[in-house]
């Protein structure tokens, strides 16, 4: 079903009854599709809805005033592009689609109601935006103070986790559906630093490249990320042994 990447992401923060998984299962009842590389919300515009990834991967952007973009998270099922908006008026960022997306349109007052109506799922939402944060001051550490390589290991590592979290990674396989230019825009580097730095990972053993990027050895790559991840708070101990 459409909403079990969401399930099992809120899962990893809080055990949830029967009840409060048909509570989430209720909110994706508006499903809209949007198609790659058009804008989900623009920065500045105040939605009436939050916004859930079903299916697809999105990205939160901004745009300099060079025209240069700077990437501040990718998003994938289960993500919730801007639950902020409950509480703050307008869109400070952007949200892209990177492929064809399936969106669930929430109504505010939907999530209000339910985070009313059980202590688990408050804390659930709330953690999963808690967990948003911690990602975007790793991403922060590496665009500041991790060199190339590692920086790149770092997010290969982090996006195997959160893929295999909503079962879309098994023990190595990432299917990666973005450019070398996307990862530039997300790590601060070039798409030719980017190229460079992938086939440094590729002859230290580290990946393999094809269809799907292939972690040769994860824990070697942790270790060139400098990758730890407890910052994920996830209660899903199995999901990154």
């Amino acid at each position: 079903m459409l909403f079990e990447p969401v399930i099992r992401k809120l899962s990893a923060f809080e055990r949830l009854s029967e009840g409060e998984v048909h509570a989430v299962r209720k909110l994706g009842h508006d499903v809209r599709v949007f198609h790659r590389y058009r804008d989900i919300i623009t920065e500045g515009e105040s939605p009436d809805f939050v916004h859930v990834v079903l299916a697809g991967w999105a990205a939160r952007y901004s745009i300099l005033p060079d025209g240069g973009r700077m990437i501040t998270a990718f998003l994938i099922p289960g993500d919730f592009c801007d639950m902020h908006v409950t509480t703050l008026s307008a869109m400070d960022h952007s949200i892209l689609a990177i492929t064809d997306c399936k969106i669930a349109f929430v109504q505010k007052h939907a999530i209000e109601e339910v985070t009313r109506s059980t202590v688990a799922l408050t804390r659930a939402f709330w953690r999963s935006t808690l967990v948003d944060e911690a990602i975007l001051r790793q991403w922060l550490v590496c665009v500041g103070r991790r060199d190339a390589k590692a920086a790149l290991a770092h997010l290969l590592c982090e996006l195997h986790v959160r893929l295999q979290l909503v079962g879309l990674a098994d023990d190595g396989d990432l299917q990666l559906p973005l450019t070398q230019t996307e990862l530039a825009d997300a790590t601060g580097l070039t798409a030719v630093h980017i190229n460079r730095t992938l086939r440094a990972l590729r002859q230290d053993g580290l990946i393999d490249e094809g269809p799907s990027i292939r972690l040769r050895d994860i824990a070697r790559l942790r270790e060139a990320g400098d990758f730890n991840p407890q910052y994920l708070h996830l209660r899903t101990p199995n999901v990154i042994a």
